[in-house]
């Protein structure tokens, strides 16, 4: 068993190398996480997300990204399949959030996106499963990156008498 472990590790690790941007491939990889419940997992991408150089903000707002201005619309087709695959029995993988996610990726980016998502829900229930715990760091730095809107600010009112 722990070779087949090792092995699932490697295309884990391989398939990271694939076309698919890396910091949108770990805020996928965090979403699914938040949805499965996996402290350990999310810890991890979070970590990951930072170290590459994504904003506490976005981070913060993952969880309401379909409101937040900080993701483009690229972004959230992505996080909405990533939401439609890992919520399967309840979504059904609409034929809505495939459109849209047919609008911003090639068919070989969705496989490739369709694969994250797939391995990252295996590591959810394999952490989640067996308990594992996040280790934290005894200090921390904030990455001091601001968080951007990617949506264009809505005319101001003019106000006439």
């Amino acid at each position: 068993m722990p070779d087949l472990i090792t092995r699932l590790r490697h295309i884990t690790r391989e398939q990271k190398q694939f076309g698919l941007n890396p910091a949108l491939r770990v805020l996928i990889e965090a979403r699914v996480s938040q949805l499965n419940a996996c402290v350990y997992c999310l810890h991890l991408h979070f970590r990951e997300a930072l170290r590459q150089g994504e904003s506490q903000c976005r981070l913060d707002s993952l969880t309401v990204w379909h409101e937040s201005p900080f993701f483009d619309a690229r972004e959230k087709a992505a996080l909405a399949w990533a939401e439609a695959l890992t919520l399967l029995p309840d979504t059904r993988a609409e034929e809505s959030v495939f459109a849209a996610l047919k609008f911003h990726f090639s068919d070989l980016e969705i496989v490739e996106l369709s694969l994250a998502i797939s391995l990252a829900n295996f590591w959810n229930r394999m952490a989640s499963g067996f308990r594992r715990e996040p280790e934290f760091e005894t200090t921390s730095k904030a990455n001091g990156l601001a968080c951007k809107s990617t949506a264009e600010s809505p005319p101001k009112p003019t106000l006439t008498t």
